[in-house]
């Protein structure tokens, strides 16, 4: 199929209609089979679930076009199970898991012409969602669901290379104890919002928040994991019940571990141990970036800086972000069942 005339090498970040996204609705205590469709209005009622209980829960994941000219998903079974644990959390009846990867496949299918060639830099964002669509005014979930699949293309989260970004400790709490914060819900992105704008308003690129509990414990962002990297050159991985289960993360301590030969240590990580000097890299990781490195933290006033420095990516997080890339591009070889070939 022949590809859409964009600028490939340019793309933002942003939303852009493609031709179709998938659509399936939950009513009767059911799921239907769902349908490709070309329309990306949704028509719902003023009282809808997801608006006034904010019901709603959503997944993020890429298509690629490999260095052979296949396009491919990467590990969307893992996308589809947090979906189905984030929608039993918020009480919202789950899409199912072989569904999921299922209507993942045929929208990109859809959409061939708007995955970007290999080699540009940029990827077809895949966002599927699900949320109450049926009226609801007293406390209560939904009796009818949506869940959709829209695409989008996008650019290279990183113009110019990865550059170190500077962060800040925030004095907003992401997640309580024994809250949402390890569901891919969207009230969990909503209250991090004010906190976001001010730390980009203050000149920093993100917020690093503590545990609620004792404020003592590094969590993560207010959208992605964090890992550091220890004056052993270990990978050190902050743990925590309240942390999203990141798939990326995921997916660089199997890389870390099979791949580079690296020890691995899942473990509460106390914001002292970052202060003292323990670390010698740090990164957020996601979708999106897969790995974005820090070089400074701010805490407030007082800079924690990193042996890596703010020039350039350290050796570790390079070796992590590249081998992972390169699995997802298909120029090095993936464990079994991480790729899921669409043509």
């Amino acid at each position: 199929m022949e590809k859409k005339n964009l600028d490939w090498g340019n793309l933002g970040f942003a939303y852009m209609k493609t031709d179709k996204r998938f659509v399936a609705n939950y009513k009767g205590g059911a799921w239907d089979d769902g349908a490709l469709i070309s329309d990306d209005m949704i028509l719902m009622s003023e009282d809808a679930g997801v608006l006034q209980y904010s019901q709603s829960v959503f997944e993020g994941l890429k298509a690629y076009e490999t260095v052979d000219g296949h396009i491919v998903t990467f590990r969307p079974d893992l996308n589809a199970q947090r979906m189905y644990d984030s929608a039993l959390r918020l009480e919202i009846p789950p899409y199912p898991v072989d569904k999921f990867i299922d209507a993942v496949v045929k929208t990109v299918e859809a959409n061939e012409a708007w995955v970007p060639p290999y080699g540009t830099g940029a990827t077809l964002y895949i966002r599927p969602y699900t949320f109450g669509i049926s009226p609801v005014i007293g406390v209560k979930p939904a009796d009818e669901y949506q869940f959709r699949i829209f695409t989008t293309p996008v650019g290279p989260y990183f113009k110019g290379g990865a550059k170190p970004i500077v962060v800040k400790i925030s004095d907003y709490d992401r997640a309580a104890p024994k809250g949402t914060g390890n569901i891919k819900a969207g009230l969990n992105y909503a209250m991090s919002l004010h906190a976001i704008v001010t730390a980009h308003e203050e000149g920093y690129a993100e917020n690093i928040y503590l545990d609620a509990a004792t404020r003592t414990k590094v969590e993560e962002t207010g959208g992605a994991n964090i890992l550091f990297i220890d004056q052993d050159d270990q990978l050190i991985v902050p743990q925590s019940e309240s942390i999203l289960p990141s798939i990326t993360r995921r997916s660089l301590v199997y890389v870390a571990e099979h791949y580079l030969g690296m020890k691995v240590v899942e473990r509460p990580v106390y914001w002292e141990e970052v202060k003292a000097g323990n670390f010698k890299e740090c990164g957020l990781c996601g979708t999106a970036a897969v790995i974005s490195p820090i070089g400074r933290i701010n805490d407030h006033g007082t800079d924690i800086d990193f042996a890596s420095g703010m020039e350039e990516m350290g050796p570790g997080m390079t070796k992590l972000r590249e081998t992972l890339t390169g699995i997802q591009m298909g120029s090095i070889e993936a464990p079994e069942g991480w790729i899921v070939r669409v043509k």
